[in-house]
């Protein structure tokens, strides 16, 4: 007999289930908690993943020291050792060491913490454990649990099929088929392919419709998708992060030119070998935005911790970005337009009279049906009104093709199958017409077209109506062949009121400049309902069957103008989302439900709920615990602000930064020695990198938030040269004052323009964190504190205990009179050419 561990996945559903339960050492009843707990153990310390958080951190630690150009400075490091320069050998490697692990401090922590955040989103799996059923994190699931799926679950691992009911499985994620497979159990040849194992579900599939229960033969790693997990894992790119890569290449080529014409040049002049390569690294360093991941990474982080403040969860961090951009936002109307909170108003027959009976099956429909839990057979429930000597037999359950759920159930009086569902849906399988508790009449064109009339009087009052049928049989199980000849019984009337926050929160979406577009299944005159309570224009609803009707070119044209889309259908979602971006939009997507997973994927930012099916979640980039429109406009406003932050420290590298390094370049070629030793240019990076952290938590102006933050690399190369040179006029301004009129050289040059150097950088980060004029926007406390500590380090330096081990002179009162004269007047120009800058900027962006 085979062992657990030599299943093959044709074994898996060619073995007989009694050999496949002696192989999993089991009895085919499940298994108690403590053998599940003992399995569990095993597997993890099985488990190839089961270190890896310390591969993790060590991986980060490893990624801050792995740029290229930090590699070759600490192969001229150790050149420089060789040649007996231990002093500057150690300073150098020291700053080289706290800055890689400053960095790598910051975004372990930022991991940590959406680690923590990650861990509030768990997948489900109802397990029978000990002969009852329990809800465990899927996880936990062990070879030999017998497992009980419905709609909406994702598979945990990879099972073989002991009893289902119309199950119906989405395996396109690992069989590239789109068509749901139907599941069911039984014996397949061991020739059988995976795509036709009819017997097994595999592990990353996700049930769209029925019910099953399977046992448990293979996890984690050992699955089929555990194999293909690493061709499977990539995360498409983000609009940031193909702006970050850009950015990336660009500073690349700025960086290799300028280090290659400095290097030749100061060999051709015939300075030392090693103090050129060193001097030309340095520069290269420094003018890397090394710190960068680390401050994107903490900007983030902080923005998830704020959102989920506001009861949002952040699954993917750099998704925060992407929802900074988003431009339009789709979503269902349940729960976010409205409260999501189903109310039972009435059930009435065909002459519009209210029905006890109609309640009874209402509610016997909803408390027996177990395939899909929704709202509304929860507030049908809730009305508590007993089952009154019925008991379950089976069901049909509710898909998104038919539209409609039916039980069986059992009397005294006989058994009776109730149907509910989407009108249209349950009218099509009814032939007769409840005219009373027992009499009925043939359902003719005329009472057709009449109980449709019925239907939109009262869609139009704001009513969600259902169909019942009932059809007494003598069947004791029912298959959709059943579904016939019914007879309509009546209406279901539910209510489900508009939220009070929905006006504010529309109108405070348009004020960050983002479109909501409602998308929903319910009728054409329940959406117009919605939209005069909203004040849209009947003109801007746009139904599923008209959609079709229109080209893609058509449609494309009009997608941007429509607001409501009723009637749609789960294929018809995409459509849209896609539609909208072709035009351009940045789209996010709520949604809750299997018919939303498509388009949630499609969607830049995909949005689910904390009360969604598995796969819902799975597929979301965001989760929000409270479904309400305020809080998409609390996480958009962060995203916004994470952009924001990141694209400061952007600015303060090609502008500031770019300015030293030409300045120093252009000094080292004037100068008949190095203006600035490596060592002092690498501290000189460390001192203004250091506060620089703190821009991730800093306050963000309202007018910096109001439309969507993007990429302008147009914009970013402008500002790098308008401010470099900024910066390389009072640069140049230094080098007179210090060279010509004070007549300093060697240590006491390069103590003067250190101090100007870091100072301005410093300066210029307080500037550009603001478009408004300096003195009117305050920065965080952390912020300024570490800025004024930054500062405070660069004054007292030279006059330490370690200014000759760095190069630094002191220096006296004339100089640091001129030097703060070349600051303030730094200080005053920047924020005037900022301010002209960014309103020039906007006035084009408008045009």
């Amino acid at each position: 007999m085979p062992a657990a561990d030599s299943i093959s996945q044709i074994q898996l559903g060619q073995i007989p289930l009694p050999a496949l339960y002696q192989a999993l050492g089991t009895d085919g009843n499940g298994l108690d908690n403590e053998q599940a707990a003992q399995r569990l153990q095993r597997a993890l310390a099985n488990e190839p993943d089961s270190g890896r958080r310390s591969s993790l951190a060590l991986s980060t630690l490893i990624k801050q020291f792995k740029s290229p150009l930090v590699l070759l400075l600490l192969v001229a490091v150790i050149l420089s050792a060789f040649l007996g320069e231990v002093s500057d050998t150690l300073i150098i490697g020291c700053i080289i060491l706290a800055s890689g692990l400053l960095s790598f401090w910051q975004e372990f922590k930022a991991g940590q913490a959406v680690e923590k955040l990650q861990k509030l989103i768990s997948q489900k799996i109802t397990v029978l454990r000990e002969g009852v059923e329990q809800i465990i994190d899927a996880e936990q699931v062990v070879p030999a649990d017998l497992i009980l799926v419905k709609a909406g679950d994702i598979i945990p691992a990879d099972c073989r099929i002991i009893d289902s009911n119309e199950l119906h499985v989405n395996e396109s994620s690992l069989t590239g088929e789109s068509f749901p497979a139907e599941k069911m159990a039984g014996q397949i040849s061991i020739q059988t392919a995976l795509s036709d194992s009819f017997n097994c579900l595999w592990q990353g599939t996700n049930v769209i419709s029925g019910t099953g229960k399977a046992l448990v033969v293979r996890t984690g790693g050992d699955t089929v998708f555990g194999k293909l997990r690493q061709s499977l894992s990539g995360n498409s790119e983000t609009a940031f992060e193909r702006g970050i890569r850009g950015f990336g290449y660009f500073l690349l080529q700025i960086t290799t030119v300028l280090t290659l014409v400095i290097l030749a040049v100061n060999i051709y002049f015939g300075k030392p070998l090693v103090d050129s390569v060193l001097f030309s690294l340095a520069l290269a360093v420094g003018m890397a935005p090394e710190l960068l991941p680390a401050i994107m990474t903490v900007a983030m982080s902080k923005a998830a911790a704020r959102m989920m403040e506001r009861k949002v969860i952040v699954k993917k961090l750099s998704s925060i970005f992407n929802l900074g951009e988003v431009t339009v936002l789709c979503t269902d109307k349940t729960g976010t337009i409205t409260e999501g909170s189903v109310r039972v108003c009435d059930a009435v027959d065909a002459a519009g009279k209210s029905c006890q009976h109609l309640r009874q099956y209402a509610y016997l429909n909803a408390v027996m049906q177990q395939g899909f839990a929704n709202p509304i057979d929860q507030a049908l429930a809730d009305l508590a009104i007993g089952e009154k000597g019925y008991r379950r037999l089976n069901e049909v359950p509710y898909d998104f093709i038919r539209k409609r759920v039916t039980v069986l159930a059992a009397s005294d009086s006989g058994n009776v199958m109730i149907s509910k569902g989407a009108l249209e849906s349950i009218l099509a399988v009814c032939s007769f017409l409840e005219v009373g508790n027992n009499d009925s009449v043939l359902l003719d064109q005329t009472r057709r077209i009449a109980l449709l009339g019925q239907y939109e009087a009262y869609c139009e009052q704001g009513y969600r109506v259902l169909g019942i049928a009932v059809k007494n049989t003598q069947l004791g199980h029912i298959t959709r062949a059943d579904e016939s000849e019914m007879s309509f019984a009546g209406f279901l009337l539910l209510e489900d009121p508009l939220k009070p926050s929905s006006l504010a929160s529309l109108h405070r979406l348009r004020e960050l400049d983002v479109e909501v577009k409602i998308i929903t299944g319910d009728n054409r005159f329940a959406a117009a309902h919605i939209a005069r309570r909203l004040a849209i224009e009947s003109g801007r609803i746009l139904t599923g069957p008209d959609l079709d009707n229109l080209s893609e070119e058509a449609f494309g044209q009009r997608v941007m103008s429509i607001a409501v889309f009723a009637e749609i259908e789960p294929h018809q979602k995409v459509r849209v989302v896609k539609a909208l971006r072709e035009q351009g939009a940045v789209t996010a997507y709520i949604g809750d439900g299997i018919n939303d997973v498509a388009a949630i994927n499609a969607a830049d930012a995909g949005i689910s709920t904390d009360n969604a099916v598995d796969v819902a979640k799975q597929a979301a980039d965001f989760v929000l615990i409270e479904k309400d429109l305020s809080v998409l406009a609390d996480g958009i406003l962060e995203g916004r602000k994470s952009f924001a932050n990141s694209m400061k420290y952007i600015f303060i590298t090609t502008g500031a930064t770019f300015g030293n390094m030409f300045s120093m370049a252009g000094a080292s070629l004037l100068l008949p020695f190095l203006p600035m030793l490596p060592k002092q240019i690498l501290l000189t990076n460390f001192i203004t990198d250091f506060p620089a952290l703190a821009i991730a938590s800093d306050h963000v102006d309202s007018q910096q938030t109001t439309g969507a933050g993007k990429w302008n690399m147009r914009m970013i190369r402008r500002f790098m040269v308008v401010f470099g040179l900024h910066s390389s006029f009072f640069d140049f301004l230094t080098f007179y004052i210090l060279y010509f009129h004070l007549k300093l050289s060697g240590a006491a040059f390069r103590t003067g323009w250190f101090i100007e150097s870091v100072v301005t950088e410093l300066l210029i980060l307080l500037v550009v964190r603001s478009r408004r004029p300096f003195l009117t926007s305050r920065p965080s406390r952390s912020l300024f504190r570490l800025t004024f500590a930054a500062l405070a380090v660069t004054v007292i330096l030279p006059a330490s205990l370690v200014a000759n081990q760095l190069g630094f002179a002191r220096i006296t009162l004339v100089e640091i009179a001129w030097i703060f004269g070349i600051l303030i007047a730094y200080l005053i120009s920047a924020d005037l050419l900022k301010v002209r800058f960014f309103r020039k900027y906007e006035m084009g962006r408008q045009t």
